[in-house]
């Protein structure tokens, strides 16, 4: 499946809600269901710089598909890293780098984020396109 397809499929279930309270329950509880990143990955080298929150980011290269785990301190902030490994992982990183993750503004997320936030998300999406153009320059044009 590709990140669209995986983008139209949060698009799709972010539609079954009415209000902005139901999603942000809704990225909250997405955010009780993420991969945690391991103990040791949780230090300074893989915190992002511009979040509000402290969150951690890790990238794992096999077979050619780059791979995310992750954690935070805040649970919204959890949600929202979830929805981006959940696109985003598992992909070759041309892909990664190259896709636009429209998703996120057809969802509405952009702009019901406080403007921290909102850079801590632009934060996160960079962090993880870096981690998939490092793994590109070291492996080649997969």
């Amino acid at each position: 499946m590709t990140i669209e397809e995986i983008g139209q499929e949060i698009i799709e279930e972010f539609e079954m809600f009415d209000d902005w309270m139901d999603k942000y329950n809704y990225i909250i509880e997405l955010g009780r269901d993420l991969e945690m990143i391991e103990d040791e990955n949780r230090n300074p080298e893989h915190l992002i710089s511009g979040c509000q929150s402290r969150v951690w980011l890790s990238a794992n290269y096999q077979d050619g598909l780059v791979t995310f785990k992750a954690d935070s301190d805040a649970v919204i902030t959890k949600g929202i890293v979830n929805l981006l490994m959940r696109a985003m992982s598992g992909h070759q990183p041309k892909e990664i780098i190259n896709t636009k993750l429209d998703f996120l503004e057809k969802i509405g997320l952009k702009e019901h984020l406080s403007p921290t936030r909102a850079n801590g998300l632009s934060s996160m999406v960079k962090q993880m396109k870096l981690y998939a153009l490092a793994y590109q320059a070291k492996h080649g044009d997969a």
